[in-house]
């Protein structure tokens, strides 16, 4: 039997202390797996004195994780701590300065280093695992690099953030308006005391940008995705979605079109029909469109200790095993720029929502500007106004009626042109509100 995989970890948080149980019960099936014992030897958190609920007993104590990092005596690091930078980045550095295989969780240090770390691993001749970094259980990482390294990929998409799909499936199932789904959420650890990463849609695009990388070729470039979050929607947005034949998902979407790589992350509707359609709670799911595979779908917890865990362990074992890839799939010289395709170019329908004044002629008015940019109607729902129907706190004129509209397909740059001139007109309250609709299988 070969020596022992020596194993060194930084951060015993959730994730940290669910991979040291894993990698403690399965130490024997791992033997077999792997050809070679898995031995954690070194670990560094803030607080030694905390009872995380796992013997680590006899293991070395690093105050520093980088210094765990550059002087401990193991074959791979593991980055458990989280953040973009700091003690993470100092840390993951040092590990392949010195010419030691790294894994890690942290979608937020790859989405703002990973094209440095990646490049830095190459020179090191050693592996960059980050499968627990992207949709917690879900292999969707391997998938993209390995299982469908002999596919073109046309779009990847999904629903990354389990917070946000929580909050939707709440606010559709009970009734619930957006407020109330995102207090319960935090009542049950979902939601952070501070959601706002979550709901405003930037973890998703931290996860997005990793798996456009994946998936494209290029190199990561978060700061170019299109970025809308959920908390404008209403319940009034969820009934009429329901009735149109649509339900409401925070969505990921990076597709290859003529202008470039499109990356946006916003509120989605999607056919009730659509495998995406049906993921409920906090489950994340990822499709992929490959000319080969046509489109797959994979789905599993998003989050978790034990699931996020199960993706780390599993890196690890690639390193036990000698299995080592580029980490985005292609050497880090080889990942081309990214060329953001022109958003405003972006061609689908579209559901609008608006409060017209209850006055002759006001309708006609609305679809006289649609029709001016060449935008048809597919579908209207007009209904009475409910209390509900708009966001808590806002000033919404008591002679005014909901609207719901979705077009035909049509652009991004004449659905805004459109709507500029919409709320422009006096017959018009508010300013209305768009939500795009995904083409799904």
């Amino acid at each position: 039997m070969e020596k022992p995989l020596k194993v060194g970890l930084a951060g015993l948080g959730t994730v940290g202390a669910a991979t040291v149980a894993l990698l403690q019960r399965h130490a024997e099936a791992l033997v077999d797996r792997c050809g070679r014992p898995i031995v954690l030897t070194a670990v560094s958190a803030r607080d030694r004195s905390r009872d995380r609920g796992v013997d680590l007993s006899g293991l070395a104590w690093y105050d520093d994780p980088a210094a765990l990092a550059a002087e401990a005596d193991i074959d791979v690091f593991v980055e458990l701590i989280g953040g973009e930078g700091g003690a993470a980045a100092a840390a993951v550095r040092a590990a392949l300065a010195r010419g030691l295989p790294v894994v890690t969780a942290n979608k937020a240090l790859l989405a703002a280093h990973g094209n440095e770390l990646a490049r830095l691993a190459d020179a090191a001749g050693v592996s960059l695992g980050f499968e627990a970094a992207v949709a917690g259980g879900i292999p969707i990482v391997r998938t993209l690099r390995e299982a469908l390294a002999g596919n073109a990929v046309s779009r990847v998409y999904g629903i990354l953030n389990g917070t946000c799909n929580y909050i939707l499936t709440r606010m559709e199932k009970e009734g619930l308006d957006f407020a109330q789904c995102l207090a319960e959420a935090q009542r049950l650890g979902y939601a952070e005391a501070d959601p706002t990463f979550d709901v405003e849609g930037f973890d998703t695009a931290h996860k997005l940008a990793i798996l456009t990388a994946l998936a494209f070729g290029t190199e990561v470039d978060a700061g170019a995705i299109h970025i809308e979050g959920i908390s404008s929607i209403t319940p009034a947005d969820i009934e009429a979605a329901d009735e149109l034949g649509y339900r409401i998902k925070l969505l990921g979407v990076a597709s290859r079109t003529e202008t470039g790589i499109e990356q946006r992350v916003h509120p989605t509707m999607v056919p009730k029909s659509s495998a995406i359609a049906r993921i409920d709670g906090v489950l994340n799911a990822v499709a992929v469109d490959a000319d080969a595979v046509g489109e797959i779908v994979l789905v599993g917890p998003g989050a978790g200790g034990a699931a996020t865990a199960s993706s780390v362990v599993g890196d690890i074992a690639d390193v036990a095993a000698g299995r080592s890839l580029p980490a985005f799939g292609r050497k880090a010289n080889r990942l081309v720029p990214y060329r953001p395709a022109q958003m405003r170019a972006h061609a689908g329908g579209y559901y609008v929502r608006l409060l017209v004044r209850d006055r002759p002629g006001a309708f006609a008015t609305v679809a006289a500007h649609m029709g001016e940019h060449g935008i048809s109607l597919e579908s209207i729902v007009q209904r009475r106004r409910a209390p509900k129907a708009d966001a808590p706190g806002s000033a919404v004129p008591s002679d005014t009626q909901p609207i719901m509209m979705i077009t035909y397909e049509t652009t991004e740059a004449a659905m805004r042109d459109a709507l500029k001139a919409v709320a422009a007109s006096e017959v018009v309250a508010g300013v209305p509100r768009m939500i795009r609709i995904e083409k799904l299988a």
